[in-house]
Order: structure tokens, then sequence, then C-alpha cells
């Protein structure tokens, strides 16, 4: 893997929980506007929507270097409009980082033929 490829998963990967984090808090502010005299829905919506745009971005970018197939891009790009979504994407994303790692130390010594 070469350094843009593994910078733009690295990019995608720290996008994704704080996206994820706002998506939630956008949510508990929505459910408080209604329920109380609290708003914050015009500032969580903004930094959910900056957020929301760069892990598009991010992502368009990654499927991009990567060659994802169309099932893993799309799966990534589910993720990202639900809740709890960018969890997962960040915890597949750091998983194959580590296994990319790997299999380049393997390489390397010589230990596999990959």
């Amino acid at each position: 893997m070469d350094i843009k490829t593994a910078t733009a998963l690295r990019r995608l990967r720290l996008v994704s929980a704080p996206e994820a984090v706002s998506f939630l808090i956008l949510l508990v502010c929505s459910v408080l506007k209604r329920t109380t005299d609290f708003n914050a829905v015009p500032v969580m919506g903004a930094v959910h929507g900056v957020l929301f745009v760069l892990y598009v971005i991010f992502w368009a970018d990654a499927w991009n270097r990567t060659k994802w197939p169309l099932k893993t891009g799309l799966l990534y790009f589910v993720l990202s409009v639900l809740p709890t979504g960018g969890f997962f994407a960040e915890r597949r994303l750091k998983r194959a980082a580590e296994d990319e790692i790997i299999a380049a130390r393997a390489r390397k010594e010589g230990v596999v033929n990959a």
C-alpha cells in the first residue's frame, strides 16, 4: 500500500468516530429542543454537517485510492448515515490497517510471498 492510500484511509478512520459522536449528540439535542427550552440544534447541526461532509470527501478519496469493490465502498457510505455507524467504520478500518502492517512485516521478513 502506498503512502497516499494509507493516508486516505487514516483520514477516513480519524473522522469516523467524531462524525458518529456528533450525530448522536445532534439526536439528543433534537429531543431536548422538543422537550425543554434548550436549543443547541443549530450549533450541533453545523458541527455534524461539517464532519459529515469531511467523512464523505475522505470516503470518496479512500474508495478511489483503494479500489474497493462496490459492496465495500457502499458499506462505508451507509455506515456514515447510521447513528452509530461511524464507530463500526472506524473499527473496520483500524483492523484493516493493522492487518496490512502485519502483512507488510511478513513480506519484509520473507515469511510469506504475498
